[in-house]
């Protein structure tokens, strides 16, 4: 893979990156624990640009954009890294692009209505998850598979970062789609 330079990005590309190597990327030679179990020497923590005003504006903007050429009536993520994208995204949407989102959660409450699935949600919906970053796919898998067995439909993942270490092919074997904003490639040859 050849290094990229800026000037092969839209602007909006182009400063969402800028942002994630300043806000959201770290390298060190002690590796980070990541939540798939795995080690790495370079570190995504989404948050502090999802959550930050325009990192998020960007976010939402390049989703939706990514979002309109599909048959999609509802988005959702997983906790936590997942609702504030969802969020943004639907706050920033044409009211008739979705009709809302939704969060699944790693378990069931265990009081209330003892939901997985958070938010708007419904049977028959044709949904999209929406992730912040993946490695090798596990957690969004999880979600799909809660969102089939309540009955939705969910063929595609938008994620913000790739880290390209087996997502894509992992969630092609379960008939999802994975489409990447951004990956590791590109944060590291940023220079």
């Amino acid at each position: 893979m050849h290094a990229h330079t800026l000037k092969e990005y839209t602007p909006a590309v182009s400063e969402l990156l800028r942002l994630l190597a300043d806000l959201s990327y770290r390298e060190s030679d002690v590796p980070f624990k990541l939540s798939s179990g795995r080690t790495s020497t370079h570190f995504i923590d989404l948050k502090p640009t999802a959550m930050h005003t325009r990192g998020a504006k960007l976010i939402a903007d390049l989703m939706i954009e990514k979002l309109k050429p599909m048959d999609c009536d509802l988005i959702g993520g997983m906790e936590t890294g997942g609702i504030p994208l969802v969020a943004s995204i639907c706050a920033r949407c044409p009211d008739q692009m979705l009709k809302g989102a939704f969060f699944v959660r790693k378990q069931a409450k265990g009081h209330g209505t003892n939901k997985l699935i958070d938010g708007v949600f419904y049977k028959g919906a044709h949904t999209v998850l929406i992730e912040d970053v993946t490695t090798t796919g596990g957690s969004i898998l999880k979600a799909a598979e809660a969102i089939r067995a309540a009955g939705g439909h969910v063929s595609y993942v938008l994620t913000v970062v790739d880290r390209e270490e087996g997502a894509t092919e992992e969630l092609n074997a379960h008939n999802l789609t994975l489409i990447p904003l951004l990956t590791l490639s590109d944060l590291k040859n940023l220079g």
